[in-house]
């Protein structure tokens, strides 16, 4: 099944070269339809590389019944998001992209060697965050903590689980100098780097939202921050930068 899967998407990912980017170096197949994980509403994400662009671009549009959302770079502007774009903030999506991508219609030396590039910076990791980073994410987890212990509402207890659940994945995978994941993609992540921390860390969520029992997210929570220190909230100081500023009418 997953051959036939793969081979439409080929077929389709050839179109759409053919008929939008005959120009195109090397085109790679990516996402969730790839890994056999897609769902009726997947998006075909296709990462397109030339030569050279002017500048890269993002654009979606139907495709024989497929939405298909494209990446349209040159081996720079690549080089760009690896290094500006995804290592600073961690999240390494393009580069996972097009490492894990099918080249369609087949494989060529170029695309070849964009792929061996992606994974390079996959292994390099993200950007260490510095102390500074480290402690004003346990501060804000701490603050979401100490909101879930006396919540005013279930309203307002499931917002704060929602704002604590990326929080809290962010934090154990960057504290780490780990790449770390956004939104539906964070249980996959925690799922590939350590089986037993995704099923402690989703069933404590998964608690907290059906019941509202919030006590072994506040115990995870706990160990989570430990390494860096715990919660924090007593002598935490955070300055602004100096240039942060800016005239407004004189005061009178």
């Amino acid at each position: 099944m997953m051959k036939i899967v793969r081979n439409r998407l080929t077929a389709a990912a050839t179109e759409i070269r053919q008929s939008r980017y005959p120009d195109a170096k090397a085109v790679f197949i990516a996402g969730s339809l790839v890994r056999g994980e897609g769902t009726i509403t997947s998006d075909l994400d296709i990462v397109v590389v030339f030569e050279r662009v002017e500048h890269a671009y993002r654009t979606s549009f139907i495709h024989g019944g497929w939405p298909v959302e494209i990446f349209a770079h040159d081996p720079e502007t690549l080089e760009y998001f690896y290094e500006e774009v995804d290592r600073p903030r961690g999240i390494p999506s393009l580069a996972s992209m097009v490492s894990e991508g099918l080249e369609a219609p087949s494989t060529t030396p170029f695309g070849a060697a964009i792929k061996a590039t992606a994974k390079r910076h996959l292994d390099r990791g993200p950007i260490a965050w510095t102390q500074e980073e480290i402690n004003a994410s346990r501060y804000a987890i701490t603050d979401l903590i100490e909101d879930l212990k006396a919540p005013r509402s279930e309203q307002e207890a499931r917002a704060t689980l929602t704002a604590l659940y990326p929080q809290l994945a962010t934090h154990y995978f960057r504290s780490r100098t780990l790449w770390t994941a956004s939104s539906k993609a964070i249980p996959r992540a925690l799922a590939a780097h350590n089986p037993e921390q995704a099923q402690r860390f989703l069933s404590a969520f998964d608690t907290a939202f059906e019941g509202l029992d919030i006590a072994t997210v506040i115990t995870l929570a706990a160990e989570i921050l430990e390494p860096t220190g715990g919660p924090l909230f007593e002598s935490y100081h955070r300055a602004a930068p100096a240039a942060w500023r800016k005239p407004g009418p004189k005061q009178t």
